[in-house]
């Protein structure tokens, strides 16, 4: 009986020879069970996305202060901070190109490139002499890596739509594994010179750039990855083969969709009357939320790792890189096995979009206990800021995974580039202002150790969970929008 529906199906729907998009679609109508190949392959190539992004936060302290720019000990976070927002700034001005380019000439190339990128760029920033050339190195990373948007695309049309939100939270999974992963690589590998006198000596290359290791390790895994890449298939439909007459995703900004009619959180139905991207409010509204929530996670990632290693004279916890990573390696790990054993089955419970809001309400009473668990010590301090840290990680799994699936529902496969390369833009531009104002509010706050109201560091969580609130509000009608199936 499935194979006669499998026939079935196969007849339905036109195919043409030679196209590669009709190639994937008969490969998921013959798919049985969860694709594991395919989520496999989507979790390696945002790993490797994702890794370079955060690899730098548990040394960028010490990297800065041994550039000799930070006059005071309090102004290292805030130099720290432009290093860190460098590589979004960069992605803010070329997001919409690489989503042009992935609807143009198909999502495999775009992974392909970026993934080369970081081989090269990711590699000299681990050799900077500077804090300009850190700086440069960084804002050409993440110019010219314009994998995200495109693999999000590519995850919710490699498998069938039962699985599309399975794809797509390996999607998130991935980037906030890669997010936890790269600062415990980076304060494993940092200073290897200092940590492991005995393999490496300080007169070798690893003592003459003591940060060069980290950034070296995540290179050579994503070399591996982006020769694997060539062997992808391309989900992208050929438009001639098709006789799609808007092949042009910059004209798709502006060309209509395939639905105008969409509903609100409670269904009432709303008429989109032009079908262009920028007034489609289903997506729209998505990429807001998901572009305040980029915000919060991005400063949160920043100010945790400074946090950790500031002195406990600043507020801090004053561990070194090593106890950084492994609080993030640990955290890393309790990602992956709430992704793989806990979210799919909760997510079918419960729903993407109300496990949303419950994970945003959840974040605020944790963030607000940051503060007051820094007042312990030993096993206790290690073992609480551990936990928090898992929990705060899972809560934003959570998040981002339903707004990638709200995003890539809102279009059609032809707008799908487009649209994640302007979600990419504006998440990007959101996530530029994370590190810089995360070290700048934080690099403030230590600087207010006897203040009357909030003082020290209790400060910045409270800053944290106002952009947070903001979040949560945006999760509801009238301002969320979901668009008709």
């Amino acid at each position: 009986m499935a194979s006669e529906d499998v026939k079935e199906t196969l007849l339905e729907k036109q195919y043409f020879e030679g196209c590669p998009g009709c190639k994937v679609d008969k490969h998921k109508v013959l798919q049985r069970g969860v694709p594991y190949r395919e989520l496999f392959v989507i979790w390696v190539v945002v790993l490797a996305t994702a890794l370079p992004i955060s690899s730098l936060f548990p040394f960028l302290y010490f990297m800065v202060r041994d550039f000799n720019i930070a006059k005071e000990e309090e102004d290292i976070s805030y130099y720290a901070g432009y290093v860190g927002s460098t590589y979004m700034l960069g992605r803010v001005l070329t997001s919409v190109f690489w989503g042009w380019v992935a609807d143009r000439y198909g999502r495999k190339v775009v992974i392909i490139f970026g993934t080369f990128t970081i081989v090269v760029l990711n590699t000299l920033f681990g050799l900077s002499i500077n804090f300009w050339m850190a700086i440069a190195t960084r804002f050409l990373l993440g110019s010219l890596n314009g994998v995200l948007g495109p693999i999000k695309a590519y995850a919710s049309e490699v498998v069938q739509d039962a699985y599309q939100p399975l794809a797509l939270s390996t999607v998130s999974t991935a980037w906030g594994t890669g997010l936890i992963i790269g600062p415990a690589l980076g304060g494993f590998l940092a200073q290897p010179a200092d940590k492991f006198p005995a393999i490496f000596s300080q007169e070798s290359i690893f003592g003459r750039f003591p940060y060069f290791l980290p950034c070296l390790a995540i290179s050579l895994l994503a070399l591996v990855i982006a020769i694997a890449c060539f062997w992808l298939p391309e989900t992208l439909h050929n438009p001639e083969l098709h006789k799609v007459p808007c092949d042009d995703s910059l004209e798709k900004l502006e060309c209509a969709q395939g639905s105008n009619e969409t509903e609100d959180t409670d269904g009432k139905r709303i008429k989109d009357s032009t079908g262009s991207l920028f007034t489609n409010w289903p997506l729209m509204s998505s990429i807001l939320v998901y572009c305040v929530f980029s915000l919060h996670d991005m400063a949160y990632t920043e100010i945790f790792s400074l946090w950790a290693v500031s002195p406990r004279k600043l507020g801090g916890l004053n561990y070194s890189t090593d106890g950084v990573g492994e609080i993030l390696a640990i955290s890393g790990f309790g990602l992956l096995v709430f992704q793989l054993f806990l979210f799919p089955p909760l997510e079918r419970r419960f729903g993407f979009l109300s496990l949303a809001r419950v994970s945003g309400f959840a974040c605020i009473p944790l963030l607000t206990s940051y503060s007051y668990i820094a007042l312990l010590s030993g096993v206790t301090l290690a073992l609480l800021i551990t936990c928090a840290s898992v929990l705060k990680n899972v809560l934003s799994l959570c998040i981002i995974t339903g707004m990638f699936i709200l995003q890539n529902r809102a279009v059609d496969q032809h707008q799908r580039g487009a649209a994640n390369g302007l979600s990419m833009t504006a998440m990007s531009l959101f996530k530029a202002i994370g590190p810089a104002g995360g070290g700048a509010v934080l690099s403030w706050a230590q600087g207010r150790q006897d203040a009357p109201f909030l003082p020290g560091t209790q400060i910045v969580f409270f800053i944290l969970n106002v952009i947070e609130a903001i979040g949560i509000a945006l999760l509801f009608k009238p301002f969320l929008v979901l668009r008709e199936p």
